[in-house]
């Protein structure tokens, strides 16, 4: 059992995926691999991963399918806790398979499971089939 548990802070993880700067990253590579052998939990927190997917989509220039690809792969790994890990992993699917923001592929997957609708004007929401849109009216 992991002797101790430690929330995740978004400037870990950008370095870890960034590889900048590289003492950073070498740090961050070194956290992560300690609770991939068990010496550790760490824990991240659906914000955290927000803010990680928006600066490496962002700031990196790294493409927005390729980023949750590596982010859902990252919360599947051994030592990773992720709070609401199953609604952020279908939000990470969603941002592959319609190319969608994270903030709104999180909004989808949340209406989803609620059977909700989203009060929104984005029509970027009608690409999910399994959730309804209604638009504000005055």
């Amino acid at each position: 059992m992991p002797s101790s548990r430690q929330l995740l802070d978004t400037n870990v993880l950008v370095r870890f995926f960034s590889g900048e700067p590289p003492d950073m990253a070498e740090k961050a590579r070194r956290l992560i691999e300690r609770a991939d052998a068990g010496q550790l939990t760490l824990v991240v927190v659906p914000v955290i991963l927000a803010e990680t997917f928006f600066t490496l989509e962002s700031y990196y220039d790294i493409n927005r399918k390729v980023v949750a690809e590596k982010l859902a792969r990252f919360l599947n790994c051994q030592g990773i806790e992720a709070l609401e890990k199953d609604l952020l992993l279908e939000a990470l699917l969603r941002c592959q398979e319609k190319n969608a923001h994270f903030a709104d592929a999180y909004l989808a997957a949340c209406a989803a499971q609620s059977g909700e609708p989203i009060a929104s004007f984005d029509r970027d929401f009608d690409k999910f089939g399994d959730v309804k849109r209604i638009e504000p009216r005055a």
